[in-house]
């Protein structure tokens, strides 16, 4: 439906359009050449078909980006926001005769308040630098997304993206207080606030984080920052099942453990990570748990962790002595994703979000469809929030191969839902996943998703074919 609107727009040439965008940009930030633009076609997601766009602009400035936006509705030309092109659903995909809007250059960090403990930044800032910025003020921003080093926030604003510390600090999304927002038809609209408190009107900051661009362009956040935690300490249980080391997550929780980090690697992770960084974890582990603390005195929480983990079955337990040893082993956590990637030279990273309850009951699923469809699939979870992020391993020139990936995709996003869970956690829905959107909301969400859509886009141009 979106896509027919934009098929009824006015006849244009590529440079009329051109023309009309340096009328209001300078030449550096329109990109038109074949070679160029083509880099910018897609995000990091497998199976997930990306056009060719007309143009790539980068713009520095609001008025730039109004600019951008009045255009394509003067001309009907769809618009593709993207950041940094870490997602993994398709959802910063270009699409045939687009603009892609990289906001990569409106990369300025605006202000940082230790009193009213905010940040005020532009999309394009990297998350990484965010967190250093505001750490050298002892303040901490807490989502921590594994693409760090290289997402922009914008990206994070768009996915509602999480990270390794959501058991304890949570998403993107709240931490999100007030966005400034060029609509569609260029006009701007600002939502939120700067306060601590504030309730006026409907929460219209929340509807856009989340919305994958397709309600409009985020050009200026204002986030919610802490105080700076102590430096965690981190403790390593290994367990000769993933049952066993899910147990042990669900009596960590029922505990009343409040853990900055809960993080489990299957076996298959376990010695994807050995080979390709030769960190000597231990392969004999059915499964790793990592847990970490970062209160002032981490000793007894890990402590009592370590006994509930050897109360569920684990085979050894080590606390780490220092920052330094922590670190070496979230390190190992870290490359899990790369690792897994180098086991076959393409991943499929699913994002099945599930009750902490029924993590045993999804690797367990995910090793059996592994089996039925003998593929590599490893899984790595923030266990302490349910997330899962079943990995399948496959080589891209094996046609078969590629199609029984594909296929154990889907059977892991049915599992999820059939466990009471959803079908992406932090990651998003974009291409990859419009068709299970639809299975988890049913036709009644559908439609009204449809409705606030026709509301904030009415020529159906901001990223169309996203999201359903």
């Amino acid at each position: 439906m979106i896509m027919s609107r934009i098929e009824t727009a006015p006849d244009h040439t590529q440079g009329d359009l051109t023309e009309r965008l340096l009328a209001g940009l300078p030449a550096e930030a329109v990109l038109t050449d074949p070679d160029i633009t083509a880099s910018y076609a897609n995000d990091m997601a497998s199976f997930c078909p990306a056009g060719a766009p007309a143009v790539v602009v980068l713009p520095r400035t609001v008025e730039e980006v109004q600019h951008v936006m009045r255009t394509a509705t003067a001309l009907r030309v769809p618009v593709v926001p993207q950041g940094a092109r870490t997602g993994l659903s398709g959802g910063a995909n270009a699409s045939d005769g687009c603009i892609v809007l990289s906001l990569t250059k409106m990369d300025r960090i605006l202000e940082i308040s230790p009193v009213d403990r905010i940040a005020v930044v532009e999309p394009g800032v990297i998350n990484a630098t965010l967190s250093r910025a505001v750490n050298e003020q002892g303040l901490y921003y807490p989502p921590d997304p594994s693409s760090w080093e290289m997402c922009t926030i914008g990206g994070n604003i768009g996915t509602a993206s999480g990270g390794l510390c959501c058991v304890k600090y949570g998403v993107t999304a709240e931490y999100v207080l007030g966005l400034d927002v060029v609509l569609a038809d260029g006009r701007l609209m600002s939502t939120g606030r700067r306060t601590a408190k504030g309730v006026a009107g409907y929460d219209m900051t929340r509807l856009f984080v989340g919305s994958e661009g397709s309600l409009g362009i985020v050009v200026r956040a204002v986030l919610g920052l802490r105080p700076q935690p102590p430096q965690q300490l981190v403790l390593a249980a290994e367990f000769a099942s993933a049952a066993a080391a899910c147990d042990a997550v669900c009596r960590i929780m029922a505990g009343g453990h409040v853990p900055s980090l809960l993080e489990i690697m299957d076996r298959t992770t376990v010695k994807a990570v050995n080979d390709l960084s030769h960190m000597g974890l231990p392969e004999t582990t059915e499964a790793l748990l990592l847990a970490a603390f970062d209160t002032p005195d981490p000793a007894p929480d890990l402590a009592a962790v370590g006994a509930l983990c050897e109360a569920a079955g684990a085979t050894q337990v080590v606390p780490a002595d220092d920052a330094a040893e922590s670190e070496l082993l979230l390190q190992a956590r870290r490359l899990s994703l790369t690792a897994l990637e180098a086991v076959r030279g393409v991943t499929m990273i699913d994002d099945v979000c599930v009750p902490r309850s029924r993590l045993g009951d999804l690797i367990e699923g995910v090793e059996r469809i592994a089996e039925k469809h003998q593929l590599t699939i490893g899984v790595v979870a923030h266990a302490g929030d349910g997330n899962t992020h079943p990995t399948v391993c496959f080589d891209a020139a094996d046609l078969d191969e590629s199609r029984r990936a594909r296929e154990s995709f889907d059977e892991i996003m049915a599992l999820g839902l059939e466990l009471g869970g959803t079908i992406t956690g932090e990651h998003g829905v974009g291409v990859l996943k419009k068709e299970w959107l639809a299975r988890e909301i049913g036709p009644v969400g559908i439609e009204m998703q449809r409705g606030i859509k026709q509301v904030f886009d009415p020529l159906g141009i901001l990223n169309p074919g996203k999201l359903f």
